[in-house]
């Protein structure tokens, strides 16, 4: 196995974090009904402890993920994800009443949070400048590969336990779990850190002439080089310092603008989403995947294009995307266009996520921090995501519920605001997001003024 396969074959177990962050986030959405008329839940209770329950996890793992994958490294805490969403997986299924499902759902999401801060991590610290892009949204590929078997597998596995197919749902990502922890046994860990925390050079040394880094002594000097910046003193005080301002500012507005173009809305809610339209639910499930095929084939055009034509150019791709594609979706719904007319633009808006903001983000976020503050620097990136996730996933049951939503008969306002808020990033990638393509992780310090 030759250099180029040894680092893709790591980025690709690493990735598969992404590919059950991906399959927990959106297997909900075919748990969601049956559950509502299992456990007969109100609006309010039904967004916060079924739907948004694991996202308020994943905001907890995005928060103090940072700090055990500094002090224990990549590799350690990749593993104990894939644990977390074994149990997770498990729990769920055999839940007998909605606090316990909460609880394990909060387990899962614990995994994804942290699964968000140090998956793009490892792939960008074992990666080359030349394919770090690539490799590092193969998470983001993972992620929605994730999403589009969740919805094949909530669509196939309608009657095969009768009522109790949304624990079916829920339960066989156990399988995917236990395979990924197996596997991530046999990665390497970051030669990045083994500089940075472990002061070990000899076995960064290996792990970089494996990983075909053309000079590794040269590349060890600048990486203990561009640490000097951050030797000594409090790190979380360091981290929110003037000094890293910048790249703190980017990581939260990349982030916010993530989910407020409305994508884990879209996706959570999708199958509702599709019914108030006029599908029926076996049709609004189906059509649900259609979704997470369009959110994988674009995935992939986000992928040839990111170490091509740079990080900039495709959210500025993605930004008109989302405002063609919102505006649509809100007009649909305001003049009763039809279903064919919501689906198309609906497909339009999960096209432009794929190829911009959904391409871009894990990528950016782990470019943008010096080594030392990395963990950090996604942990935080991530939970301004999270947090934003979860309550756009909690507020909303109480706009859509078809009995008591605020908005239940004008639905189309939900989308206006979502299109509103894309004008607002289009501006804002227009006037202040960087450029990071083809330079090292330490030439991007400078750029940004860190060092």
């Amino acid at each position: 196995m030759n250099a180029r396969q040894y680092t893709l074959l790591n980025s690709v177990v690493a990735a598969m974090a992404g590919f059950l962050f991906g399959f927990d986030t959106v297997v909900i959405s075919g748990a969601n009904q049956p559950i509502k008329l299992l456990w007969d839940t109100s609006p309010w209770f039904h967004g916060f402890f079924i739907m948004s329950m694991a996202l308020w996890g994943t905001v907890l793992g995005a928060l103090f993920g940072g700090g055990p994958t500094e002090k224990y490294g990549r590799k350690k805490v990749l593993f104990w994800i894939g644990v977390l969403y074994f149990v997770s997986a498990v729990g769920s299924a055999l839940a007998p009443d909605p606090y316990s499902f909460s609880f394990f759902r909060f387990i899962g999401g614990i995994g994804v949070g942290v699964s968000s801060v140090v998956a793009p991590t490892y792939i960008a610290e074992i990666s080359t400048a030349a394919i770090r892009g690539k490799l590092v949204a193969m998470y983001q590929f993972n992620i929605v590969f994730g999403i589009l078997i969740a919805f094949l597998s909530n669509y196939f596995l309608i009657g095969f336990g009768g009522s109790n197919d949304w624990r079916w749902m829920l339960g066989v990502e156990a399988i995917p779990a236990f395979a990924y922890t197996l596997l991530v046994l046999r990665i390497p860990e970051s030669p990045r850190w083994l500089i940075s925390r472990k002061n070990d050079p000899a076995t960064a040394k290996k792990v970089l002439t494996a990983l075909g880094t053309p000079d590794a002594d040269s590349a060890i000097r600048e990486i203990t080089e561009s640490n000097k910046a951050d030797a000594g003193g409090d790190k979380l005080k360091e981290f929110f310092s003037k000094r890293l301002l910048k790249p703190i500012t980017l990581a939260f507005f990349i982030a916010c603008f993530n989910q407020l173009s409305g994508i884990n809305f879209i996706l959570y809610y999708a199958p509702e989403i599709l019914e108030r339209a006029g599908l029926a639910a076996k049709d609004s499930l189906f059509n649900s995947i259609a979704i997470g095929g369009i959110n994988l084939v674009f995935t992939f055009v986000g992928l040839y294009l990111i170490d091509r034509t740079g990080r900039k150019n495709l959210m500025l791709l993605g930004s008109f995307g989302y405002i063609i594609s919102l505006s649509m979706v809100a007009y649909a719904f305001y003049f009763n266009a039809g279903e064919l007319f919501l689906m198309t633009f609906l497909l339009l808006f999960i096209a432009a996520h794929a190829v911009g903001q959904g391409a871009v983000i894990w990528v950016f976020i782990a470019e943008i921090f010096p080594n030392k503050s990395r963990a950090l620097g996604q942990s935080f990136g991530a939970s301004v995501h999270w947090v934003f996730a979860a309550l756009i996933t909690l507020i909303m049951p109480v706009f859509l519920d078809a009995q008591q939503g605020l908005l239940k008969d004008d639905p189309w306002i939900i989308f206006a605001f979502f299109a509103f808020m894309m004008v607002m990033q289009l501006i804002w990638v227009l006037t202040r997001f960087p450029e990071t393509k083809g330079v090292s992780l330490e030439e991007i310090q400078k750029r940004l003024g860190i060092q």
